[in-house]
């Protein structure tokens, strides 16, 4: 876990995309993505909200963490970027890997946290010893075949079945720019480690749950109990959407965000 300082230290080197002034959006991507997914999200949002997207520790433009953060670690950074901007407390949306940091973010460091938005998220791949291994895995796949070889096997399937080919051009695209090692597989180990199950209902935060309806990845067998766990949480669908709703149906994704800001 990192301590205070360490946490302090890494959010002064990420690299973050920016846009608007007020109250703070924070958006933490995927395993396999980066701060350029939240493209719609930044130019959505600025105009009532800063929004700032990360590129977590090891990917994309944030330089390499020195040690493996944990997700304990991620969410310390995270928390450490929400006071380096200012704010008091922000608004945190995280999709997939993201959420999962974001949620264990308002278990440690709720006053920081004014809301929750959970899109296409887990309560972690240490469920089982079958999840664990497979998420872990997928390190070896990447140093085996690649950053790009390694996006594209997996692009196809983060989106809707019926998504047309440019969309999984465009995704294994970014995501091979992403990623990289040691970054992934840090991220990957965490995962593994993390199982928030039964252990959401500690989170006091106004929560919305959204997912892909065509999401294969994750979908409704973690959003439904990830929003049952929570108390109050909002739980929604992105039409025509899988596992990157907020890059795939964004107009309906920013509608079902905005109408949650709302009632805060």
């Amino acid at each position: 876990m990192a301590d205070l300082l360490d946490a302090r230290a890494a959010a002064a080197l990420l690299h973050t995309r920016e846009a608007g002034d007020g109250p703070l959006l924070l958006c933490l991507h995927g395993i396999g993505s980066s701060s350029a997914s939240f493209a719609p999200q930044l130019a959505a949002f600025a105009d009532r909200m800063r929004v700032v997207a990360w590129d977590a520790p090891g990917y994309a433009d944030s330089p390499d963490p020195d040690t493996a953060p944990g997700i304990d670690g991620y969410a310390d950074i995270a928390a450490a970027l929400i006071a380096a901007r200012g704010h008091g407390e922000a608004v945190v949306l995280g999709m997939s890997f993201g959420g999962v940091i974001a949620a264990r973010l308002a278990q440690r460091h709720p006053r920081l946290v004014r809301a929750l938005i959970l899109g296409d998220s887990t309560r972690g791949s240490g469920r089982s010893p079958e999840q664990a291994a497979a998420m872990r895995g997928r390190a070896a796949e990447l140093a085996e075949h690649g950053a790009d070889a390694f996006a594209a096997v997996r692009a196809r399937r983060l989106l809707r079945h019926d998504a047309p080919e440019p969309e999984a051009v465009r995704a294994a695209a970014g995501d091979g720019v992403a990623v990289r090692l040691p970054g992934y597989a840090h991220a990957a180990d965490a995962m593994a480690a993390t199982d928030l199950d039964g252990t959401l209902g500690a989170i006091g935060a106004p929560t919305l749950v959204l997912y892909g309806e065509a999401d294969r990845v994750t979908g409704a067998r973690e959003s439904e109990p990830i929003a049952a766990q929570i108390p109050g949480a909002v739980l929604r669908t992105v039409p025509a959407a899988g596992h990157l709703a907020n890059q795939e149906n964004p107009a309906a994704f920013n509608a079902a965000v905005a109408a949650f800001l709302d009632t805060l």
